[in-house]
């Protein structure tokens, strides 16, 4: 009975330790996407999901797990062109991805959705992304919005102070002043509601490990 005990604390004892040799060979660094691609497309069915698939296939990731994440922009992550980016990804992968969705089957609506991205001149520190959804935007005052969004997260990690009730115009030219954000991008997607179908847009980022 003692040598059976001995023997279970001894691999016990032993796939612990196992356990610690194989958490130290998984880099924290591996968890971190290296490259970044945004993507956009647009669906229309009569049902709800399927207008959502659609508008994943048109994008370029219908065939992935995809995981949404926060809004950080990863330091020094490359940005890349959408299909460079799915070549480099698997049918079934589990994909990390900032998804602005927005989806309408009132025909008198433009669904909005958009993704903009603050990149700061030392690509040693982390950037922002935002996303956005909405009705009855446009491409122009959705991606001016999606990006003044992103700059002002970012600023205000370097301690730049925006007065709430300012417009965009002077949030802008406040972030611009400072240096340190170096550009802002952004991906957008809209499509007016056909009468009877659900209509879906998507944009998003998609971070490739």
């Amino acid at each position: 009975m003692y040598q059976s005990s001995s023997n279970a604390l001894f691999y016990i004892v032993c796939y612990y330790y196992i356990g610690l040799i194989l958490l130290k060979s998984v880099s924290i660094n591996s968890w971190v996407p290296k490259k970044i691609f945004l993507t956009k497309g647009a669906g229309q069915h009569k049902e709800k999901l399927a207008s959502f698939e659609l508008a994943l296939r048109e994008a370029g990731i219908a065939s992935l797990n995809l995981i949404t994440v926060s809004s950080i922009l990863p330091p020094k992550c490359e940005f890349i062109d959408r299909d460079s980016g799915v070549k480099l990804l698997s049918h079934g992968q589990v994909v990390p991805i900032v998804l602005a969705r927005s989806e309408s089957n009132d025909s008198s609506n433009l669904v909005s959705s958009g993704v903009g991205v603050a990149v700061p001149r030392d690509r040693e520190d982390y950037g922002y992304l935002s996303e956005h959804h909405d009705v009855n935007m446009n491409d122009e005052q959705m991606e001016e919005y999606v990006e003044d969004l992103a700059a002002e997260m970012l600023a205000t990690t370097y301690g730049l102070k925006f007065d709430p009730d300012a417009s965009w115009d002077e949030k802008r030219e406040l972030w611009k002043i400072d240096d340190r954000i170096v550009n802002t991008r952004s991906v957008i997607q809209t499509a007016s509601v056909k009468e009877g179908l659900w209509t879906t847009t998507v944009a998003a980022a998609v971070l490739i490990l």
